[in-house]
């Protein structure tokens, strides 16, 4: 802002001087002392006006960087709140399950194997946590880093639907395939892998018994506009905005139940905006829920 109004003092400083000889030859004669008396009161008000513009502004920088510390302080706060506390339930129960089986040895081989089953499945939970947090790591702080190769989207999407056949066929769910062949784009192959993995999963969790998934996609000049969306029970309106917040579940005790992090759609958007794109949810027609999202074809970088 300062050099701004440094460029308007300079340019009316340029417009005087070019402009000298047609005031002496036109305009009536008056004296050049005062002139220059006005030509440096001037210079000195444009300077003291950008100084205090200057200051003004460098208090407005000051105070916006203020804010965003703060803001990104109590973000890091309620993250590592939210984290602990997530972690707290499946340690817990990891614990209570051991430490009765070590307290009890009498119990019977049939109790204990049950005990170490849930104990597996608290485990697994644990590290599938981990593993989410290591992945929102690797995109906040390691971004730049990222191996960045030749993808094609139709194969990974192919490989994913065979991966999680036995998934959909225990719950009656029906998956329909509408990418066309050869969707090539430049990207992370893992983090690529990941947006399709967990919008899978996610409807496979969520969108209930008996529904169909069906994914699609757009081609544009350059990016790729998909939409991947179910027939299930969907998701109240009123949530929509805040699914892709970390941690945020509609139903705490369900989502938990299911064995869900509550990460995945997190990892989905963070993972597409690095590729350049964006993402929302909307309700789709007759019931369900309904992913747009885009995937530039080319990254310049990360």
């Amino acid at each position: 802002m300062f050099f701004n109004v440094m460029g308007v003092f300079l340019i009316y400083t340029l417009i005087f001087l070019l402009f000298k000889n047609y005031e002496q030859n036109y305009l009536p004669p008056y004296n050049e002392t005062d002139d220059i008396h006005l030509l440096i009161f001037c210079g000195s008000f444009m300077i003291g006006l950008a100084w205090i513009m200057y200051y003004y502004a460098k208090r407005m920088n000051k105070r916006i960087s203020y804010e965003q510390r703060k803001k990104e302080t109590l973000m890091r706060r309620e993250l590592t709140q939210n984290i602990s506390h997530e972690l707290k339930t499946p340690v817990a129960s990891i614990l209570g399950f051991t430490e009765t089986i070590l307290d009890n040895p009498s119990m019977s081989e049939e109790t204990k194997i049950q005990f170490v089953i849930r104990t597996n499945a608290q485990a697994q939970r644990l590290a599938s946590l981990l593993q989410d947090i290591s992945m929102l790591n690797r995109m906040d702080y390691a971004a730049n880093v990222l191996t960045i190769e030749r993808i094609n989207v139709s194969n990974v999407v192919s490989e994913i639907i065979q991966e999680i056949e036995l998934d959909l066929n225990k719950k009656n769910m029906l998956s329909k395939n509408y990418l066309p062949e050869n969707i090539l784009i430049k990207g992370n192959t893992s983090m690529v892998y990941s947006i399709f993995r967990n919008l899978f999963e996610n409807a496979i969790n969520y969108a209930g018994n008996g529904t169909t998934i069906e994914i699609a996609a757009k081609e544009h000049p350059d990016k790729w506009q998909f939409r991947f969306n179910d027939n299930g029970q969907g998701i109240p309106s009123e949530h929509l905005t805040r699914i892709f917040e970390r941690f945020y579940r509609i139903d705490k005790g369900r989502s938990r139940a299911l064995g869900g992090t509550g990460l995945g759609l997190a990892i989905i958007k963070n993972a597409i905006q690095l590729h350049g794109g964006n993402i929302t949810a909307s309700s789709a027609e007759g019931g369900g829920l309904c992913f747009d999202f885009t995937l530039k074809k080319m990254i310049k970088s990360f």
